[in-house]
């Protein structure tokens, strides 16, 4: 189902040519403030990989990958990618990369079963990025180091657009406020996770809530994860559970919170067996995949993405993720944001 905000007199602060360029100009700034920031260098990435092998990600785990047969390989099936996260940790291995170095890539991506919206489109395009770690940098202290270092690419990147196109202010909070779903659940006791998100947002600007797929003291999860890439089990120092988490920020166009990134230290053979037993998904182990993180052959490694099209769209304050993208619409939909005017691409 799909579901349109229409802020009150919306009008675009770009045309669509000076959109194009700020876009170029984000993607291409960003980019190598990540990887410098980081550590990481960039790689080549699929759009699809085989089925069947473990290599493509559930997400939640209820989304239908889009698959098509391949005649030269006896019409064995292919599914476009999800997301690269266990792509991305077998190519770490492949490559060799040594702890506190890693990879980033270019990811595009189909997903039929998004609710479509003002930040949800069948076409997705992140910033894929993996990098290797120690045993020691398996904690809650690492984790937000990281988050913050891509944080401050985000801060210098509006910088530059700010001063590259003065009718577009800055807005983005100086600093990540830090929160665990259990704690922000008990501050909004009778709210929604997605409305906890709002509430905590419009507070703070910028909040990267922890420990997302397992369940909370309610008995709920916050959010949905696959149970074999980030680690939502593993206790951390601050006694809550889970290492992994969401960066989102407050969008002051659509008056919500807009999540720019999922992210966190993977599992490590341990937390993966955990979470398979308590998905009921136990039967992965015998998947290419599962089979080499669990001889010990994939290293240990934290990573996430980095939605490109979002990105763009907050810094140059859009309505809709269709003035950024390419994509399909419903009629109705195009019908409204035309009388908006927001101009879908």
């Amino acid at each position: 189902m799909s579901y349109l905000i229409i802020p009150e007199k919306y009008k675009p602060l770009m045309s669509m040519q000076q959109t194009e360029q700020g876009i170029k100009l984000i993607k291409e700034f960003f980019q190598q403030n990540l990887s410098t920031g980081l550590q990481l260098r960039r790689v080549t990435a699929p759009l699809f990989v085989l089925k069947g092998m473990g290599i493509n990600d559930d997400l939640n785990g209820v989304e239908r990958a889009v698959t098509f047969p391949i005649k030269d390989l006896a019409d064995a099936k292919a599914e476009v990618v999800h997301s690269l996260a266990k792509w991305k940790r077998l190519t770490l291995a492949e490559y060799e990369v040594k702890p506190g170095y890693g990879i980033y890539t270019d990811m595009n991506a189909i997903r039929a079963d998004e609710s479509l919206g003002n930040l949800h489109s069948l076409y997705v395009d992140q910033w894929d990025w993996e990098r290797v770690i120690t045993a020691d940098d398996r904690n809650i202290d690492f984790l937000k180091r990281i988050v913050r270092k891509i944080y401050s690419a985000m801060l210098r990147t509006e910088y530059l657009i700010n001063e590259t196109y003065p009718q577009l202010e800055p807005f983005l909070a100086r600093e990540v406020f830090f929160i665990h779903s259990e704690e922000l659940r008990r501050l909004y006791p009778d709210k929604t996770p997605k409305e906890r998100e709002d509430a905590i947002c419009r507070e703070h600007g910028a909040v990267f809530i922890m420990g997302i797929g397992g369940k909370l003291g309610d008995g709920k999860e916050h959010d949905l994860r696959a149970p074999d890439y980030d680690d939502w089990t593993t206790p951390n120092q601050d006694g809550f559970m889970g290492l992994n988490g969401d960066l989102l920020v407050w969008n002051p166009i659509l008056g919500r919170a807009m999540e720019l990134s999922s992210m966190g230290i993977r599992v490590d053979r341990e937390s993966m067996l955990r979470q398979l037993e308590m998905c009921g998904k136990e039967e992965r182990k015998e998947l290419y995949f599962h089979k080499k993180l669990l001889a010990g052959e994939l290293p240990l490694s934290i990573g996430g993405g980095i939605g490109q099209s979002r990105l763009c769209m907050l810094f140059l304050q859009k309505a809709h993720i269709g003035e950024i993208q390419a994509s399909i619409w419903p009629d109705d939909m195009r019908a409204q944001c035309a009388k908006a005017g927001i101009q879908l691409i």
